[in-house]
């Protein structure tokens, strides 16, 4: 992932760094495995543990003549050793031993990072939908007004949502914490069993209850599956925001900080470029959903079309992931609601999205839903065509005034839309209290 969108806590997982780092700490899990077993002695593992270190440059170094990062990097480590004790390093193990498991490692802190980012998102919904349980606006279906909403309802949404993302990352970052330790094609020949069950414990790791030479790929594929649709509700919420940012609409708008400009040649302009950020990094999100389910299906006990397209994924993944996160936490600390104008749009067409409420009273006041559904409906129309408001139009109608009388001022009043809302800010209330306590 570029620069631009990497931040520093998640990057640092991804480095080249980190990643030999994790390699040493599965080849050394390994061999204090095989001491617990009585295969090494266990003075040789202490020592081989204090002196085992690698240099980057160098591990390229050798690769350059090798060609073959695994074999450069454990050849580095002996050089650092320069002991016999060096025999008991890789022993037994084929390269995806430790790079799968390894890069479980990385990939389980790194949804960690998501996971507590996206726990945040989903409480700031929640606080967010309580604080506007009362802001009424319109609703629209197919961009076109339909009834009265509040902000309240359409963040709560949004936060029920999120909960089920968090459901689906905590269920693909244990999917994905898994490691193997079974050698060539996985049959155990060169490492006893309990080497791998000792090892993934110290690692704190699931191991594969039976594996090829690799991590069987439909663990990632689920992990990509679940980021992707991450990525589909944060895109979500900045589309609505994009949308509500419009200079027609004018209800929503993400902050715009003090000596940011809009536009190089129109000064005028104050673009919702985070929220169009969100919506472009979704795209990417889901095509590398598609490389996962890509790499699941491989030649036999294994071949390496996957380990290409992974290296960049995974980091790219969960580093896009973690940025969306906190870049969407920005946006909604900082949304600036305008309750004036969502009234305003809300009552545009003298107050045609009350035609559903006004179909109902004249159903029950025993007019023929059909007969009552053209009434209103002629009044709407004519109302969209400019020719009046809806309400003044209704009035005119001889059969709304007997049918009616005194009872739009009730019809019109958009609180109605607030009145069985509460059942839904009690179940807000209750996701709040459970991602308080964890």
């Amino acid at each position: 992932m570029i620069e631009r969108y990497t931040l520093p806590e998640i990057g640092a997982i991804w480095t080249e760094e980190a990643k030999y780092r994790a390699w040493l700490r599965v080849e050394l899990a390994v061999c204090r495995a095989r001491a617990k077993l009585g295969e090494i002695p266990p003075g040789e593992v202490e020592k081989l543990s204090r002196r085992a270190n690698f240099d980057v440059g160098r591990i390229h170094e050798i690769e350059r003549e090798t060609n073959h990062d695994v074999i450069a990097f454990v050849s580095n480590v002996a050089e650092t050793v320069d002991d016999p004790v060096a025999r008991h390093f890789h022993f037994g193990l084929t390269s995806s031993d430790v790079v799968d498991t390894a890069g479980a490692l990385q990939l389980k802190e790194a949804l960690g990072l998501i996971l507590d980012a996206a726990r945040e998102l989903t409480l700031l919904l929640c606080e967010m939908s309580l604080e506007h349980r009362e802001t009424v606006m319109v609703g629209r279906t197919h961009g076109v007004h339909a009834e009265p909403t509040t902000l309240g309802h359409k963040l709560a949404v949004w936060a029920f949502e999120m909960e089920r993302n968090l459901k689906r990352i905590e269920r693909a970052r244990e999917v994905a914490s898994v490691g193997k330790i079974s050698g060539a094609v996985g049959t155990y020949a060169n490492v006893d069993p309990a080497v791998e069950e000792l090892a993934c414990e110290e690692l704190g790791l699931s191991h594969e209850p039976a594996s090829t030479q690799i991590v069987q790929r439909d663990r990632h594929a689920e992990v990509l599956s679940a980021l992707a649709v991450l990525g589909s509700t944060i895109e979500k919420i900045a589309l609505e925001i994009r949308g509500a940012q419009r200079t027609e609409v004018r209800e929503l708008a993400e902050p715009f900080g003090r000596g940011q400009k809009g536009s190089s040649a129109m000064p005028h302009k104050r673009n919702p470029i985070l929220a169009e950020r969100l919506c472009g990094m979704a795209r990417l999100l889901r095509g590398y959903a598609t490389v996962g389910f890509e790499d699941n299906a491989l030649w036999q006990e294994r071949d390496i079309s996957h380990s290409s397209a992974e290296r960049v994924v995974l980091p790219d993944a969960t580093i896009l992931s973690y940025y969306m996160l906190r870049t969407a936490l920005r946006i909604l600390r900082g949304l600036e609601v305008d309750k004036k104008r969502m009234l305003a749009n809300l009552n545009s067409g003298g107050g045609i999205v009350f035609s559903g409420r006004v179909l109902l009273a004249l159903v029950e006041s025993g007019m023929d839903r059909d007969d009552a559904y053209a009434v209103v409906q002629d009044a709407a129309m004519r109302a969209w065509r400019g020719e009046g408001g809806f309400r003044e139009l209704l009035q005119k109608r001889e059969e709304v005034r007997e049918r009616l009388d005194g009872r739009l001022d009730d019809l019109f009043d958009p609180a109605y839309a607030l009145r069985n809302l509460e059942v839904v800010y009690e179940r807000v209330q209750k996701l709040r209290r459970r991602l308080e306590d964890g």
